[in-house]
């Protein structure tokens, strides 16, 4: 539960309840008349304590915006199974009035997320695709949307086929060129849709030197930071507006709940995130809050294990004589390598290949022989999956598309999980022999 410090006259501080002993009662008598006058139930705003500010990233997982609950002391969150909360008059309440606007497991699942991105506000969504879709609600007809020619297959088709319908024009462009971005510029161009590392083929692109050049066109930038996670980059810091992520994913880290979220430091992005959230409301349930609140709390741990992993399967599969070429940002001849190393703490758990006899049939074989590495969608569970985009995370994309941005058929995208890194090449051999023998 949030209190404003002077709520309703510009304050610029959310404090946490337990914090209001340090306030003598007459002003807290008066923060809660002003709640209870104007309290507009927005998604959560992160208040870390000072102390909190210097915490490394792994505490920060575990603390950041976090407080013994109020009535019991339980070091967990509950789960806040409610959908509504009793007031003592009419719009004098404790900081909660309606469940689709504001939930406690909701709020505390997002200040954790904003102490990890190190942003002011944070809005959780029923899925990364919700959240996307909040996100571009913030335009209007005849705006114009950059966006990455190599992206998640689900935001090229709300893009394409929910919002251009409605007069919203996107151009995709490889943005590993910073003249293509700034060559798709137009007078209307009011965001720049970044994803880095890129969804399936691991592109890198430059979020400073995209953010300068947005924020000079008076466009906002939005990473989709999904691949990466908060324990590998954080791009408010680099100058992006918005991060957005399927909390599906690294954050959850267990293949048991569908979440999105968006983290941010701009007041415009915020309020309208607030008007969504309470409008369209596309929120999760409080229990899909929970397993994201105890999924996020060894995020740092899982992904330092998976990149690990990653680096031994990327040179296990780069001296493997079937593979013709392996996609890794890590590695030194990778395109995007130094702007990588440079913009990230370690290079992913995403890596994608193609096999040297390059068909989607023989592609087809070699995943349906894995055992370890689970033939399913999504990523960035504990499990190692094994994938094939062209069929599946990106089947919606029109194969011309696809194959213009250089996703070919014979794609293969493994999602690094923590298995013991023995077993998972032991999976790999087991494939090849079964494959091309």
């Amino acid at each position: 539960m949030l209190f404003p410090d002077g709520y309703g006259s510009g304050g610029a501080s959310l404090l946490p309840f337990d914090c209001c002993h340090r306030l003598n009662i007459e002003r807290l008598l008066s923060i809660i008349d002003n709640i209870a006058r104007t309290c507009h139930c927005k998604p959560a705003r992160c208040s870390l304590p000072i102390s909190s500010k210097q915490m490394k990233f792994n505490t920060k997982t575990i603390h950041a915006g976090q407080k013994p609950e109020e009535t019991s002391g339980a070091v967990m969150p509950p789960v806040f199974f409610t959908s509504t909360y009793a007031q003592e008059a009419p719009n004098k309440h404790k900081g909660h009035e309606y469940a689709r606007v504001t939930n406690p497991t909701r709020t505390a699942l997002e200040q954790l997320l904003a102490g990890l991105e190190e942003a002011r506000y944070a809005a959780a969504f029923a899925s990364g695709c919700a959240a996307m879709d909040a996100l571009v609600k913030m335009l209007r007809p005849g705006d114009h949307v950059i966006a990455t020619n190599d992206l998640y297959g689900g935001s090229y088709r709300l893009f394409t086929q929910v919002f251009e319908p409605f007069g919203i024009r996107f151009s995709f462009v490889d943005m590993s060129s910073i003249d293509n971005v700034r060559e798709a510029f137009t007078g209307k161009t009011r965001m720049l849709w970044i994803e880095t590392p890129t969804n399936p083929l691991l592109n890198i692109v430059d979020i400073a030197a995209l953010a300068e050049l947005a924020s000079n066109q008076k466009a906002f930038t939005v990473v989709d930071n999904t691949f990466a996670s908060p324990a590998l980059q954080q791009p408010l810091l680099m100058g992006a507006d918005a991060v957005i992520h399927s909390t599906t994913k690294y954050i959850g880290g267990h293949s048991d709940l569908i979440g999105g979220a968006v983290c941010t430091s701009n007041d415009d992005i915020y309020e309208n995130l607030a008007f969504q959230t309470k409008t369209t409301g596309a929120v999760p349930g409080p229990m899909d809050c929970y397993l994201a609140l105890r999924g996020v709390k060894t995020l740092a741990l899982r992904v330092q294990r998976s990149c690990e992993n990653a680096r031994a399967l990327t040179e296990y599969l780069s001296g493997h004589p079937h593979v013709a070429e392996v996609r890794y940002p890590g590695l030194p001849g990778h395109p995007g390598h130094e702007i990588a190393a440079r913009q990230m703490k370690d290079f992913g758990g995403m890596v994608s290949f193609t096999l040297e006899q390059d068909d989607k049939q023989t592609a087809e074989r070699f995943m349906s022989n894995t055992h370890i590495f689970t033939l399913a969608e999504s990523l960035g569970g504990v499990e190692s999956l094994i994938s094939h985009p062209a069929s599946m995370t990106h089947a919606s994309i029109p194969k011309d598309i696809r194959e213009a941005a250089g996703l070919r058929d014979s794609l293969i995208r493994l999602s690094v999980g923590i298995e013991d890194i023995e077993d998972l090449i032991a999976d790999l051999d087991h494939a090849f022999e079964e494959t091309v023998t």
